[in-house]
């Protein structure tokens, strides 16, 4: 039987190796790009608002660590369809609830830059 560390740890490899969203999404609406100063792990995040505040589309680039990209993957797939006031009452703690996986403080920086890259790309228009 397989104990709890080893379903986490399945369940951010599937993000990692099948993610969901990865990649360009052509009428982005909004879009913001950060990366972890500490690790050089970056992550951009792409979004389709529409009419009623809600994320119709998302999609998620970068590069960097399991942690940074699964991370993008499962925030993402937690976020579709979702009003933009949902969006930013996500928490951080939320965030590491939803990874799963026991994090050092180092490494919470790392899932944490797709939680903070979709609160700064809700406000970040594509002109």
């Amino acid at each position: 039987m397989p104990d709890q560390e080893d379903v986490y740890q399945d369940h951010i490899l599937d993000h990692y190796e099948d993610p969901f969203h990865r990649g360009h999404l052509d009428g982005a609406t909004h879009a913001h790009e950060e990366e972890n100063a500490l690790c050089g792990d970056v992550v951009r995040i792409e979004l389709q608002l529409d009419d009623q505040g809600r994320i119709a589309d998302c999609y998620f680039s970068g590069d960097g660590c399991v942690i940074s990209q699964a991370s993008a993957s499962m925030l993402l797939e937690e976020m579709f369809g979702k009003s933009v006031e949902d969006a930013m009452k996500y928490s951080a703690e939320e965030m590491l609830e939803l990874f799963g996986a026991k994090l050092t403080p180092n490494r919470q920086k790392c899932c944490l830059l797709s939680w903070k890259t979709l609160q700064l790309a809700v406000h970040s228009p594509v002109e």
